[in-house]
């Protein structure tokens, strides 16, 4: 398995809709125990997710109290230990930005750079990509979403815990509204592969180029990256908007 550039990617594959119990889905990522939290890392997960973090909740979240603006809201599922998360944020000031993760050195990563720079326009959630999803996004509420570097489940008797399958795709599509826009990133090829087949296959979702994309100026490389680029190890983005409900338009990011 080759290591994703901010470790430890999380968020679950979507098979909820045909499980009887809303919590019975398959999960994309496994809950290790004994992983080492930096005293750093702790203090920031009990002092600043308060502060920086989403308030739990039953229903949709509601972004304008959340950020205290109304401005475009991209979801990132899966953001590692945070570096890219808050980058991007930083580089994009007028969107807000939610990251979702399970993993708490991640979760305390990400929070200590939030409060050290100062980010107003980004927030954490601890919790499984798909319940969040589906109990706390309203239906075309959000107007980007990334997935950067998931866990490629490379053995084939795992490829069922990949995270970007159909039924999460579908999912995804009804929290984007017409014209958002869906960036993922592997450097896994086969995955990069079955990532396209899944997109391409969605009705609702279009491609902006023929196959896979260049990498947007806004996601920025990673030293893992950078290095595998040097070792010519390749990188897949993939960029997909969702289509009008009419199919007559499109608007790319």
């Amino acid at each position: 398995m080759s290591a994703p550039p901010d470790p430890a990617p999380s968020a679950a594959v979507a098979d909820a809709s045909a499980a009887p119990r809303r919590d019975a889905h398959i999960r994309s990522f496994v809950m290790r125990r004994g992983g080492h939290v930096s005293d750093a890392q702790r203090d920031a997960h009990a002092t600043l997710l308060p502060r920086h973090g989403v308030p739990d909740g039953d229903g949709p979240l509601d972004f304008v109290s959340l950020f205290g603006r109304q401005a475009p809201v991209v979801l990132e599922i899966g953001f590692g230990m945070g570096h890219t998360t808050a980058e991007i944020a930083a580089a994009r000031p007028d969107t807000d930005f939610i990251g979702i993760e399970v993993y708490t050195p991640g979760v305390g990563s990400l929070l200590r750079t939030i409060e050290s720079r100062g980010l107003t326009n980004l927030r954490v959630i601890q919790h499984d990509a798909v319940e969040v999803l589906r109990d706390r996004i309203a239906p075309g509420a959000l107007a980007g979403v990334h997935v950067y570097f998931p866990d490629p489940w490379p053995k084939t008797r795992h490829h069922k815990r990949r995270l970007i399958q159909p039924a999460f795709v579908a999912a995804l599509v009804g929290r984007l509204a017409p014209g958002g826009y869906l960036h993922c990133a592997t450097d896994w090829e086969p995955y990069a592969a079955q990532m396209l087949e899944v997109l391409s296959a969605e009705p609702m979702l279009a491609n902006t180029a023929e196959g896979f994309a260049p990498r947007p100026d806004w996601r920025p490389l990673t030293k893992f990256e950078q290095r595998g680029l040097r070792l010519g190890h390749g990188v897949w983005d993939l960029m997909f908007t969702r289509r009008h409900d009419n199919h007559t338009e499109e608007t790319h990011p």
